[in-house]
Parts: C-alpha cells; structure tokens; sequence
C-alpha cells in the first residue's frame, strides 16, 4: 500500500469513529437518528443554492424541511447524517456531494444550541485524543460577536443599518472570515441581516436582524443554526421573494414546497437546529486544507 493509499485508510478510519462518537453523543440526550428522502419532489428555496437534478425529481439540498415536517407531526429531537447535493460546487472546502449533520429541538432557541454543538466538538475530538488543530482549540471558550460588530470592524461598513447584498458577501469573505480565521479558538458570528434570515426566525427586540449563528473554526464556516421560523405565511412570502431574486438573476425557479408549508400551517412547535458540515469538521481534526483528503471518492 501507498503513502497515500496509507493516509486515505487513516483518514477513513477517523471518518468512522466520528461517525460513531456523534451518533452515541446525539444517542445518549434522547435524540432519535432519522432518515429522509435524498430525491425530493420540490428543493428548498435559497438564493444561492442550486439543486441537482434527478429525473422528474431533484437530490436533496438539505433535509431540514422533511424533518420540520417530522416536527409538525409531534417529534420533539430528531438528527440525521447523510448525503447532501449542491450543483456548480466544487473546490478546496466544497463538493456537489457531501455529508450533513443536522438536528432539532423543539423547545429550544438557537443560544441553547451553543453548548450542545460545544459539546458535540469535544466530545468528537477525543476520538484523537486532542483538542488542538492547527493552532485552533477546539475546546477553548468560543468569541461571540454580532454580524453587525464583525462588520464595523473588519469591513468598516453596517450591514444591518443599510444591507447591499454584493458588497455584504464579497466582504464576508474578503475581510470579514480571514480575521476570524486568526482567532484561536471557535468563532460565532450571530444575528445575520434580515435579508440573509432563510428559514429563521427575526429578533422581536430588533426584526432587523434573524435568530441565526455560524461556528468558525480556524476561519472555515464549519456550522449554521437557527430560532426555526413556525409562521406559514412568513415563510411563503420569503419563498415567494426568494423565487423572484432566482429569477432576476437567471438561476433556475423551483416550485413553493406547498407540504412543508402546509404542515407549517397546521402548527410546528417552538425550535431551533442547525446544519454542521462533517466533511469540514474532518479537515479540522485531519489538519487539512482539501475536502477530497477526508472522502473515500471525490470523483462525483
């Protein structure tokens, strides 16, 4: 076997323990592991997220609205890991194939999730038997700071005050992410602008911004959860807007999810959840800068 071949094994091997560490983390607090359709009839709406195609049918984005839809129907902590899809991605930190970690909690907002996806890293990192990566503890008490504060700061503009949606993204990543990326410990930006909300909830004390957070680890966006948005017609409306945007801009328009947002209709409790990338979260504890280095395959 090759030096590579080797390292491709250990890395595979590490794979498979987080694999297991999560699933006993998520096991032992009374979460109950689901499994959702990957091909579905209608992908979610999002500005710049475009599915791929499958037949009549398209492979999932996300599994957040079929497991809202479990939430609607009674289920109180679900999470699933699996295959997620995203057309057009590919590069260092990106595949149009990777794996998702996802879980809700009813009863619950999007602070209370904090600890918990704290918790989660450590316990995960102990499959190495360390809790330091590449200078970045993953242990350490993370920063805090608002989308606005980060902002101010770093890019020398207020989001909030004023949103310009290209200049916003540009200096997320230009200005904005290489500083966090020199913090030594996990990063949380939180309270996005109302125009990056998605499927969360507003802040009632200032509804310009979402209940929403990101983790950073090492400058990489490795997390995003939400204060779940439970209002119908919100959610339509957003979709509604997000459809025009989509086509202003020539990306292709998919049909309003209308199971999701009935079963929105009829009544989803108070939560929060949140997506966590564990392809990233690998490259963090493996020490590498290449999605493809913690993949069995990434000729896809």
């Amino acid at each position: 076997m090759t030096t590579e071949l080797k390292q491709k094994k250990a890395a595979l091997e590490l794979r498979a323990r987080v694999m297991g560490m999560t699933r006993d983390f998520f096991g032992s607090r009374g979460y109950l592991e689901v499994e959702t359709p990957l091909r579905v009839r209608v992908p979610a709406l999002e500005d710049h997220i475009d599915a791929e195609p499958s037949g009549d049918h398209w492979l999932r984005t996300s599994p957040e609205l079929h497991m809202k839809r479990m939430l609607c129907a009674g289920y109180e902590r679900i999470f699933q890991i699996g295959p997620c899809f995203r057309r057009g991605e590919r590069g260092e930190r990106h595949l149009p194939e990777y794996t998702m970690l996802e879980w809700y909690r009813v009863g619950a907002d999007s602070a209370d999730l904090i600890p918990e996806t704290l918790e989660l890293l450590t316990s995960v990192a102990e499959v190495t038997g360390k809790t330091v990566f590449d200078g970045v503890d993953i242990s350490a008490t993370p920063r805090v700071l608002t989308v606005r504060e980060a902002f101010q700061e770093w890019a020398g503009w207020d989001p909030v005050a004023s949103f310009d949606a290209d200049r916003f993204d540009l200096d997320l990543v230009e200005k904005v992410e290489p500083r966090i990326g020199m913090e030594s410990g996990p990063v949380i930006l939180k309270e996005f602008p109302v125009a990056r909300a998605a499927l969360a909830r507003l802040r009632p004390e200032d509804l310009r911004v979402a209940d929403r957070w990101e983790l950073y680890l090492g400058g990489v966006e490795l997390a995003n959860a939400y204060t779940e948005l439970t209002d119908s017609t919100e959610q339509r409306e957003r979709f509604l807007r997000c459809a025009e945007g989509r086509m202003t801009r020539g990306q292709e328009v998919y049909p309003l999810d209308e199971a999701f947002l009935d079963a929105l209709h009829r009544g989803m409790p108070a939560c929060a959840g949140i997506a966590l990338g564990m392809d990233r979260l690998l490259m963090r504890l493996l020490g590498t800068s290449d999605i493809r280095d913690v993949v069995a395959f990434a000729d896809g």
